[in-house]
This record gives structure tokens, C-alpha cells and sequence, in this order.
């Protein structure tokens, strides 16, 4: 009976071919994940009654104004208007 030798470099290039190709299985998998996370968030300040209605938004640099506003609204016994920061999706074009 005959043996077959295997030679150790063979065997070591088959080894590497493995592992290349389950790596490069794991890195496909994992770029797409991460595009689809991507979402970009705008912080803005809007100003909201007592319903939780917003009645108006400005941006975030502009709080002065935006309190303004409310106080303006909340004169003369109507309700209560307060600010509160609000996070909008930037949507990409």
C-alpha cells in the first residue's frame, strides 16, 4: 500500500486561502451594517404650548429667540408656552 504524501506547503496554502476567504466574508458583512446607521442628526430649539403642539422651530445658535417667543405667547392669561430642543434627521440630497 502506497501512501500519498502531502506536502506541508500545500497545506499551509490551503489553510490561508481559508482563512482569507472567511475574512473577507466577515468584512462584507460588516460595511454593510454600518452604511445603513449612518443618520445625521440638526439640533434645533422649538417652541411648544401646552398641548406639546410645536409652534415654532429655530435653530440652535438662536435659543434668545426662541424664549422670546415664547414669552410673547404665553402673555395675556393664554396657556403656557415653553422651549425644548428638538433633533431632526438631516436628509441627504
Amino acid at each position: 500500500m502506497a501512501r500519498k504524501v502531502v506536502s506541508r506547503a500545500e497545506k499551509a496554502a490551503e489553510a490561508e486561502a481559508a482563512e482569507k476567504a472567511l475574512a473577507s466574508k466577515k468584512k462584507k458583512s460588516s460595511k454593510r451594517s454600518k452604511a445603513a446607521d449612518q443618520v445625521r442628526m440638526r439640533l434645533y430649539w422649538g417652541v411648544f404650548s401646552q398641548n406639546l403642539k410645536r409652534v415654532a422651530v429655530f435653530d440652535f445658535d438662536k435659543k434668545g429667540e426662541a424664549d422670546k417667543r415664547a414669552k410673547e405667547l404665553s402673555k395675556g392669561g393664554k396657556s403656557p408656552h415653553f422651549v425644548q430642543k428638538v433633533k431632526e434627521e438631516i436628509k441627504p440630497e
